[in-house]
């Protein structure tokens, strides 16, 4: 079976190669001719060089591939010029679809993200059916993955395509070699560089864990439908009290609110926009915050058969990575 995964160098996308190939999948990846190329090291793949709006990279890419896994997107909460996020996250998306339809795929996985899902105001678990709008998102990452799912489902309906969405949570674990804002929250804790947090929650998982998921949502998913990959629900402070016991390392005590935080993460972003270096805090990243992003998995787990593990062991395993590939 040949598959053709795109975003194979990134966080989740290079968990799911090493799930294909386990599998005994034949891939090949899609890949943007300047990215980073670390995770791809050593790995028996066939590389093809493009880009999500170009496409006749896209129509060479998919020849002869039976199967798709759409894993890349472009992830920041700042960002210089958002219209390069659209293209990638929303048009890209779309070029990619048709481009399938196209080449006869009969099977694809589009990772989405619970960035699109709805959150219940007094922070029990949300899952695939709570409610949301395109008003409901905050931000360009957010309103970008939403539309692009959007398209996902217009396409399905309208032109017969055989694409399961799967919504990942929080990831964390090996191979984060950006890192990503969990990641960097995970290592700036390690270094010392969290001296206080918000009270806000996140739904942590095993990016391992959501890689199977992925298969299993090719092999057991229904055309048409969504699939919650999540994980642990902990508040930041319990997740940052995990990472200090695991460093043994004295966790932050200082908890500080919201209003306060906002005013230093704007003045980081007018710093950014001079250094063109990305902020540590985001105006967004503090908007979002001011609710738990609690979920619940329950779909999958009936469904497909979904497994994860304890939010600490991903903690454990992405400090080890870091520790072991020398992340200051």
């Amino acid at each position: 079976m040949k598959t053709l995964i795109t975003g194979a160098n990134g966080f989740i996308g290079s968990a799911v190669m090493q799930q294909l190939l386990a599998a005994g999948h034949d891939v090949r990846v899609l890949i943007r001719p300047l990215c980073d190329r670390r995770n791809l090291a050593g790995k028996p793949v066939e590389i093809h060089e493009g880009d999500l709006r170009d496409k006749d990279s896209l129509k060479k890419a998919l020849k002869h591939c039976d199967t798709l896994f759409h894993v890349a997107a472009d992830y920041r909460l700042w960002i210089p010029d958002p219209e390069v996020m659209y293209e990638c996250n929303v048009t890209g998306t779309r070029n990619l679809m048709l481009s399938a339809l196209d080449a006869g795929v009969n099977r694809i996985v589009y990772t989405s993200s619970v960035a699109t899902l709805g959150l219940n105001m007094d922070g029990t678990p949300a899952n695939e059916e709570t409610p949301v709008s395109l008003t409901d998102m905050i931000g360009h990452y957010k309103r970008s993955k939403f539309l692009a799912e959007e398209e996902v489902k217009k396409l399905i309906r309208a032109e017969g395509l055989l694409a399961v969405i799967v919504n990942p949570t929080t990831p964390v674990g090996p191979r984060d070699i950006k890192p990503t804002p969990t990641g960097r929250i995970i290592l700036d804790t390690m270094r010392g560089r969290m001296p206080a947090y918000v009270d806000t929650g996140l739904n942590i998982v095993h990016v391992d864990d959501v890689a199977k998921g992925h298969l299993q949502a090719l092999e057991k998913g229904k055309t048409g439908q969504r699939y919650l990959l999540g994980g642990e629900n902990l508040t930041l402070k319990q997740i940052l009290y995990l990472i200090s016991g695991i460093i043994q390392r004295k966790p932050p005590v200082i908890r500080l609110p919201h209003n306060l935080v906002l005013p230093i993460a704007w003045l980081m972003e007018r710093w950014a926009g001079i250094t063109g270096h990305e902020p540590r805090a985001t105006v967004i990243g503090v908007q979002m915050s001011k609710k738990r992003m609690f979920f619940s998995s329950q779909k999958a787990i009936d469904q497909l058969g979904y497994r994860y593990r304890s939010g600490e062991t991903g903690i454990r395993d992405a400090i080890e990575w870091f520790n072991a590939n020398n992340y200051h």
